[in-house]
């Protein structure tokens, strides 16, 4: 079993600061970025020491894939502890991407498969290109889903299509991706990762006590019954205006549409 108490390779990530955007490559182009234990550790490293100057992450893969999942050619012998233990390493590390203190963007293209759909499911925006597909081969390899697969995506697609390309193998294209909840955004060819830095550098910019209400807070309303939502809601809103920042820009806003309506 892999060590999940050691430490990742660095050289499985590209790593770049742009302003206040970090990319996250995955470093595996001749493996398809197939994701191995020195790869999920590496992503635990990077997520877990996000400078503060950065607003936002993108992630993608370097190649021609994001990523073609589990990395069979190094699945080792378990028993049933050993299984486990691994299961919930993986699931540490996506948890760090999906409750990120920043929001994180995929960009998608290629294979996007098993576990690289379980990775990509753990980010809070999706971006594809039209080379871009999504797939789930694991009950035709005799496995199962380890990577929180089995939480993410039934909440994009739903359980039954989940099932679906479970049990029998199938594949959704980039177009369907789109209309089916697996991408939001559905780019031209070569678009996914200039699309994400777009969106990237436009997040950042947002306040930051925003960001983290909508990563942290909405989806726990959106799980919640009516009225503690409800609550959460009203207690989330009332820190957000409080925010020094958050006044400042609102009295800008106030100041921009006061000029506007000022007679010449």
């Amino acid at each position: 079993m892999g060590n999940a108490a050691g430490g990742g390779d660095a050289s499985l990530l590209r790593i770049e600061t742009r302003g206040a955007v970090l990319t996250v490559g995955l470093n595996r182009p001749a493996k398809r970025n197939a994701l191995n234990d020195g790869i999920i550790l590496a992503l635990r490293d990077c997520f877990s020491a996000i400078p503060d100057a950065v607003g936002a992450v993108v992630i993608h893969g370097i190649g021609d894939h994001f990523s073609s999942g589990l990395d069979l050619s190094e699945l080792t012998e378990r028993d049933a502890t050993e299984g486990l233990v691994h299961s919930q390493m993986w699931h540490r590390v996506f948890d760090r991407i999906q409750y990120c203190r920043v929001p994180v963007i995929a960009a998608l293209k290629g294979a996007v498969i098993g576990g690289g759909l379980e990775l990509a499911c753990a980010a809070h925006i999706r971006v594809a290109e039209p080379s871009a597909y999504f797939a789930l081969p694991e009950g035709q390899r005799g496995i199962f889903v380890g990577g929180g697969g089995s939480v993410r995506l039934p909440r994009l697609i739903g359980v039954p299509r989940m099932a679906d390309m479970m049990l029998t193998g199938r594949v959704y294209s980039a177009t369907e991706g789109a209309a089916y909840g697996f991408s939001q955004y559905l780019t031209e060819a070569d678009g996914a990762l200039p699309k994400a830095l777009e969106l990237a550098e436009r997040v950042a910019a947002n306040a930051p006590l925003t960001n983290f209400a909508v990563l942290q807070a909405l989806p726990m309303i959106a799980e919640a019954n009516p009225q503690t939502g409800l609550l959460m809601e009203s207690l989330m809103a009332t820190v957000a205006q409080s925010d020094k920042e958050a006044k400042k820009r609102i009295r800008a806003f106030l100041d921009r549409k006061t000029a506007k309506v000022k007679p010449t």
